[in-house]
């Protein structure tokens, strides 16, 4: 391809997918008690979720260096690529999208695009890029074709407590504690790259309901592919996509299921279900 594509390992992809695209994939590092491993290859997400339900376990992530991002893009480039487009993790949640653009600074070759996301919420951009790249669209029409899909994408999910959003600072203590304060089992939704309450529910089969409801309602009339992510809960994950295919019926296209990875789970918790809904364009 003339452009390369590059994502980080909090995208979530598929392996077949990473394989058969040739996508490149900047891991982040999740440190458990002091001990650093990158995500995917070296920390898995139970040990994320093991280290969750332990006492006096510290669980914290960190981006990749300007650096790793610098040898990815230069790495790219000398192999024969004529430009790179690179997906990243919301600004809002990691400082993942600073690194590669301190890198992409020193390169007019790379773009780096905010994906005001996470999870599928990266892939289905990276996807779109993929498209435009092995299209033969050049640095610009990839970048382009990146950001249309991230006004495409919307995240829902799920999660059994607030509490790990909150140790991780991804929400604010306000909104922590009215959860805990009314035992409610929260919704949270993506916007403008922050994680914003979305609803509140009494119990975890309403929270997989509720999910589908929201995930059809942003579907409106359009064709649609489908993420569904989970966190030490593959039957509930099953569950939410066996409910939105029978809601989607013949507008579903391609459905995606991944347990999300140990960056995640460090700051949602184990019992997360996560639902992300991709429109199609309409040509």
């Amino acid at each position: 391809m003339p452009v390369a594509v590059v994502t980080d390992s909090t995208a979530y992809l598929p392996p077949e997918l990473v394989r058969t695209h040739r996508l490149t994939v900047v891991p982040l590092t999740v440190v458990l008690n002091g001990a650093e491993g990158l995500e995917g290859v070296e920390t898995r997400p139970d040990d994320a979720t093991r280290a969750l339900g332990a006492r006096r376990v510290s669980v914290s992530t960190s981006r990749p260096a300007p650096e790793q991002f610098g040898r990815t893009y230069r790495r790219l480039l000398d192999e024969g690529a004529d430009g790179v487009v690179s997906v990243h993790l919301s600004a809002e949640l990691s400082g993942t999208v600073e690194g590669a653009r301190a890198a992409a600074d020193l390169d007019d070759r790379v773009a780096v695009v905010d994906s005001r996301s996470a999870g599928m919420g990266i892939g289905f951009p990276v996807l779109a890029a993929v498209r435009a790249a092995e299209s033969g669209a050049d640095l610009a029409g990839v970048r382009d074709a990146a950001l249309a899909a991230v006004d495409r994408t919307r995240v829902l999910f799920y999660v059994d407590t607030l509490e790990f959003l909150r140790r991780g600072g991804r929400i604010n203590a306000a909104e922590a504690l009215l959860g805990t304060a009314l035992s409610v089992k929260p919704i949270m939704h993506m916007v403008d790259g922050a994680i914003v309450l979305r609803d509140k529910v009494r119990t975890a089969s309403r929270g997989v309901a509720r999910l589908v409801e929201l995930a059809v309602e942003a579907a409106g009339d359009d064709q649609v592919d489908l993420a569904v992510h989970h966190l030490a809960a593959p039957q509930r994950a099953e569950q939410l996509l066996d409910a939105l295919r029978a809601r989607l019926g013949e507008r579903l296209y391609d459905t995606y299921l991944t347990e999300a990875g140990a960056v995640v789970a460090a700051h949602a918790g184990p019992g997360l279900a996560s639902v992300v809904v991709y429109r199609r364009p309409r040509h």
